[in-house]
């Protein structure tokens, strides 16, 4: 996201009067089968801080592109992203830029809610860039994702732990993926000033300062699951309960961490 600035008078018109109570901003996506092979978008609402664009897509599917009008979260603020694909639709979501949570005037901790539904013979790609958690941030993300029977999904989250030469900021961030209403991933994680003791060390980050998720779901690993395996230094692939896949990796920065996950991505059997 660009930026939007910090703590000052340039948090401009979107922060407004309610700066000290801090920004509540909701984007919101409908992928639809169109009838003809391709897919349209009938709800792509966004305001505030967050702006949604139609881009060129390649193949059958939509292609909408998150773009920050600010920067942010910043303490205090409260964003929202919806998306649902309904059946047969095909969506792939990315985002202009990194998202970096920063510090605010507001008192309090910022949000950033994610809720995804697909539904039968439904695709989503969800690839946004990394998330920075600034020092002196503190930011709570909760991403939730519900997906029919059928339904296809990749999700990459990459979180990155301070910019170059600072410490990072107290960064909570929940995964919740169920399939036919039956949980397959629920995990948690929270670094930074504050967290529990542990994060740092070799068990979670092992000094590194960047980590990623990517989940894969696809009907066919229900009677083919993925095979467990170390993929390379920093990254491990892990069958999920029911028809997904989850890779986790740590690395030394976030050009590193995007090239595990993208290669992780790669080695997986083809839809």
């Amino acid at each position: 996201m660009s930026v939007r600035a910090g703590a000052g008078a340039g948090a401009g018109a979107g922060a407004g009067a309610g700066a000290a109570a801090g920004v509540r901003s909701v984007a919101r996506i409908v992928a639809r089968d169109d009838g003809r092979g391709g897919t349209s978008l009938p709800v792509l609402e966004s305001d505030g801080p967050l702006a949604l664009r139609r881009t060129r897509s390649a193949g059958a599917g939509a292609r909408v592109m998150l773009v920050g009008a600010m920067s942010g979260p910043l303490g205090g603020d409260h964003f929202t992203v919806e998306g649902r694909v309904e059946e047969g639709a095909r969506l792939s979501v990315g985002s202009a830029a990194a998202t970096i949570a920063l510090p605010g005037q507001a008192k309090g901790d910022a949000r950033y809610d994610v809720r995804l539904t697909v539904a039968d013979q439904g695709e989503l790609h969800w690839l946004p860039e990394q998330l920075i958690s600034a020092q002196g941030s503190d930011l709570k993300v909760a991403t939730r994702v519900e997906l029919a029977p059928t339904a296809r999904l990749v999700l990459r989250e990459e979180q990155v732990l301070g910019r170059v030469g600072e410490e990072p900021g107290r960064l909570t961030s929940r995964l919740t993926v169920r399939v036919a209403g039956q949980a397959v991933l629920d995990q948690e994680l929270a670094c930074g000033p504050g967290a529990s003791g542990g994060w740092d060390g070799p068990a979670v980050m092992a000094g590194h300062r960047a980590i990623g998720q990517l989940v894969v779901v696809r009907p066919e690993f229900a009677a083919e699951p993925v095979t467990a395996a170390v993929l390379g230094e920093g990254a491990s692939l892990v069958p999920l309960a029911g028809p997904a896949a989850l890779v986790t990796a740590v690395a030394p920065d976030a050009l590193r961490l995007r090239r595990l996950l993208d290669e992780a991505l790669a080695s997986l059997p083809r839809a």
